[in-house]
């Protein structure tokens, strides 16, 4: 996550968009010492679209009351908005 990025809030974010985008979370929140945090996302590459998308709920939730972690929130909201994606995608398959 880049501090200084302006905002945007892509909606066609593809599994692999949605994962690098997690992963850059996780790695922060790793660096901050929010243990319970990384461990919502800790095997993402392997989550099922359904459990990934229970994570980012969860996650979510878990921030509700850290203010200070907006950035990170922010990050999952983003996210939250594509998570429709996932069930795209298999459905090509």
């Amino acid at each position: 996550m880049k501090q200084d990025e302006t905002l945007r809030w892509p909606t066609n974010l593809d599994r692999a968009g949605i994962e690098k985008r997690l992963v850059e979370a996780r790695e922060v929140a790793r660096k901050h010492g929010l243990a319970e945090f990384v461990a919502f996302f800790d095997q993402l590459e392997t989550m099922s679209a359904a459990q990934l998308g229970a994570n980012v709920v969860a996650a979510l939730t878990w921030l509700q009351d850290k203010p200070e972690h907006r950035a990170l929130a922010m990050q999952l909201e983003m996210v939250a908005m594509n998570l429709k994606n996932l069930s795209k995608a298999k459905k090509g398959n």
